[in-house]
């Protein structure tokens, strides 16, 4: 997202504070929580603020800072709904299951490469073992 994109819903005349938590809210929780370290390690009446912003706000206690966006939960279910066009909903319906099915897929296909990474890993270690033995038993005898 560019910074047109999360400023555009501020007013023109938004100040910095507004500014700097729309910023914040965009970059996620690890933002809040950095520029809260920053204020409590540079002057800790900031930090402290912060902590106290965050708890009110319920910034961070919340699944996301992004999840403050009441717009979003009805754009997301207004892709859920029926749009009242069975053509269209039955096309979007197989659409949703190919992309599931196509999610399943790719989610196994990683995890066969976790598998075989770990298995060559492993392979690696157990050569490498056996040529530490062989040359610690070369050196004893």
């Amino acid at each position: 997202m560019t910074t047109a994109a999360y400023t555009t819903a501020m007013p023109a005349n938004a100040g910095w504070l507004t500014r700097t938590e729309a910023w914040l809210d965009h970059k996620g929780k690890g933002a809040w929580i950095a520029a809260m370290v920053l204020g409590f390690i540079f002057f800790w009446p900031v930090g402290l603020a912060l902590l106290a912003y965050m708890i009110w706000s319920k910034r961070m206690f919340g699944k996301s800072c992004r999840s403050h966006n009441p717009s979003a939960r009805k754009q997301a279910w207004a892709a859920m709904k029926p749009s009242g066009n069975r053509a269209f909903d039955a096309y979007k319906a197989e659409t949703l299951h190919r992309l599931e099915t196509e999610q399943e897929a790719f989610e196994a296909f990683l995890e066969r490469l976790r598998e075989a990474k770990d298995k060559s890993e492993f392979d690696q270690f157990m050569e490498d073992r056996a040529k530490r033995v062989q040359t610690q038993e070369t050196a004893d005898a």
